[in-house]
């Protein structure tokens, strides 16, 4: 499979007057990295609605397309803080409806394992933060540690956390983006989460 920045992507955030930022990451920079199930962006695509990201976050693309059977949209999003949760401040993941120019975003996510739910805010809704995925394996997901004397930095990975449309959410993307009530299902799986926490080792 090759891997390949977003063409549509990239139109989406010139149109927006937005402009692509750096896919560089820092070696010492915590990152979450989302991955859509297979097939869900080429379904989306179907129906109009394209995915990709604003603001310290990048995105891209595995498969051939977009529109490719299979493909998945994946989102490298910076952590900004974990006080309360992994926080992701700055970065929004937008679902644009290309035919209406509606879009939904989920601004600022913050991923909570403990209670296994994914919240954020959608300044087209309440604008409050709402849970929008749950963290169906929640339980399984168990930190890997690791340390990294020659760049001096200390890591903590949580891998694999599956992640699913949490009750409500469905309809709201539906209806805030146009498209019939029946077109995304509470519970249905939208992707995957590899959370990766980086500190750097105290000299002593």
């Amino acid at each position: 499979m090759n891997y390949k920045v977003l063409s549509a992507i990239s139109a989406a955030l010139i149109g927006l007057g937005t402009a692509p930022v750096s896919a560089d990451a820092k070696p010492e920079q915590s990152m979450t990295h989302m991955k859509t199930v297979a097939g869900l962006a080429s379904y989306l695509e179907g129906a109009g609605v394209i995915l990709y990201v604003l603001g310290g976050a990048t995105a891209g693309v595995i498969g051939e397309s977009i529109s490719a059977e299979n493909s998945q949209v994946v989102f490298h999003v910076p952590i900004t803080g974990t006080k309360d949760g992994v926080q992701h401040v700055g970065s929004n993941l937008v679902f644009f409806n290309t035919a209406t120019n509606a879009q939904v975003q989920l601004r600022n996510p913050v991923i909570d394992l403990a209670k296994g739910v994914v919240t954020a805010t959608i300044p087209q809704a309440s604008n409050q933060s709402i849970t929008v995925l749950t963290i169906t394996n929640a339980g399984e997901v168990k930190p890997k540690k690791a340390k990294d004397r020659k760049a001096g930095i200390r890591s903590t990975a949580y891998a694999g956390a599956a992640l699913a449309l949490a009750p409500g959410v469905a309809g709201t993307l539906a209806t805030l983006l146009g498209l019939p009530a029946n077109a995304l299902t509470d519970g249905a799986a939208f992707g995957t989460a590899d959370v990766t926490l980086k500190k750097a080792i105290k000299k002593s």
